[in-house]
């Protein structure tokens, strides 16, 4: 197995900005966890998986140092050469009405409101065509959960941009939003997806996901899709040929327990499956949101990069695990790429969610960039499969297992991720 002799360390400015708590340093080292956290670590270092309980040892007490350490060893276990990746894309919500009443989001608004609005056909051409003048090769598209337009508008809408816009991958409809399809028009998830990717489907958003524990979501999301319901329909989606990311939102009502609940979920499906390609995780923005006063602070650096780093050792079977720079800022998102993260996510021309909520770290492809090559980086733009598809690449390629063709999408399931790490790897799965 090959590492880098000498990996690239982050410039000091930017690991600057998060100072450790010596504390937790010092008990971490001497104090009564010290030797279990050493034995959970030597097992990282050996390439075996954490069990739940070793990962909430991990979450709790050790010291972000060694969370870093270890993050940064699994990512260069799973990809070698010293890149990181991208998608050029862009956001765009058809609609912003929804009817699930989410307290953490400050987006949606409900049927009749004077701010809800369906875009026009035209001006979703618009902003492919801007979308398509940069290059794009992703557009995700999201409009929450609207109670009048179904799968047949969705339908019409996935064909007509596929037939416009065939280079351009519509990562589309989160498994919340099929999961109120299916229910609007009382038949089964299956048929929805089925329809949905017979018309253009490329492939479907991690989003919704919150918390995968019952308890959070009964308090931050009532209305919406249940725990097992998410992961269910992710797993028809796999079934059905198609690839999907997964996500979690943390720093809110959760625990550090339900926090490894979450990844443990995702974790088991991903062993069923392999139909997932990466996993986000970001903090919550509770700036503006219906329910702020329910929420704590905003977690801190920290925090984020503790949960960032440990996401990246939990989940042994996901390739690729992105930084959040759109909630988190680029620096941080710097500092990302030594605690586990191996791509940059999308450069998200438009994005009206986390927006919404006062978040504003939107920035320009050379900014993106400037932020990887002074990390020590390589920046390589992919499609959405993580195929690197930069002409500056040594082999670019469409994507080592996908995207699986339309046609083959009703046969074909995805290969299980962890079934390809003993394969030999002649270029990185960024």
């Amino acid at each position: 197995m090959h590492h880098p002799a000498e990996p690239p360390t982050v410039p000091e400015p930017a690991a600057a900005l998060v100072a450790p708590d010596p504390r937790r340093e010092s008990r971490a080292h001497s104090g009564p966890h010290a030797a279990a956290i050493e034995r959970a670590a030597a097992r990282v270092e050996e390439g075996l998986r954490l069990t739940p309980e070793e990962g909430l040892l991990l979450h709790d007490h050790a010291d972000l140092g060694t969370l870093g350490r270890l993050a940064d060893l699994v990512r260069w276990r799973l990809h070698p050469r010293p890149v990181v990746t991208y998608v050029v894309d862009r956001n765009l919500n058809p609609t912003n009405v929804c009817v699930t009443d989410c307290g953490f989001c400050a987006f949606y608004r409900r049927p009749k409101h004077e701010e809800a609005y369906v875009l026009p056909r035209e001006t979703i051409h618009a902003k492919m065509d801007e979308l398509r003048a940069l290059g794009g090769r992703q557009v995700l598209m999201q409009g929450g959960h609207h109670p009048y337009l179904k799968s047949a508008w969705w339908c019409e809408l996935l064909a007509d941009l596929a037939a416009r816009y065939p280079e351009i991958n519509l990562h589309a409809l989160s498994a919340p939003e099929i999961d109120h399809l299916a229910r609007l028009e009382k038949r089964p998830v299956e048929d929805v997806i089925a329809d949905l990717a017979a018309a253009g489907l490329g492939s479907v958003p991690g989003a919704g996901a919150e918390m995968l524990v019952e308890r959070v979501r009964r308090i931050i999301a009532p209305k919406k899709t249940s725990t097992d319901r998410w992961l269910d329909v992710h797993r028809k989606v796999h079934a059905a040929g198609l690839r999907s990311s997964a996500t979690m939102m943390f720093g809110h009502v959760e625990t550090g327990a339900e926090r490894i609940e979450h990844l443990e979920r995702l974790r088991a499906l991903q062993d069923e499956t392999g139909g997932f390609t990466a996993f986000a995780c970001w903090t919550l923005q509770p700036d503006g949101v219906p329910e702020q006063h329910l929420y704590p602070e905003r977690a801190t650096p920290g925090t984020y990069l503790r949960v960032q780093a440990l996401s990246r050792i939990y989940l042994d079977n996901f390739e690729n695990v992105q930084t959040s720079y759109v909630t988190q800022g680029l620096k941080m998102a710097q500092i990302t790429l030594r605690f586990g993260c191996n791509d940059f996510g999308g450069t998200m021309m438009e994005e009206n969610v986390v927006s919404a909520a006062g978040c504003f770290h939107l920035s320009p492809l050379a900014a993106i960039e400037q932020q990887i090559v002074r990390a020590g980086l390589v920046p390589r733009q992919r499609n959405s499969w993580y195929g690197i598809v930069d002409a500056r690449h040594d082999e670019a390629r469409d994507g080592p297992r996908g995207p699986l063709s339309r046609a083959e999408g009703a046969t074909h399931r995805a290969a299980p991720a962890h079934a390809t790490h003993a394969t030999p790897r002649a270029e990185v799965r960024a």
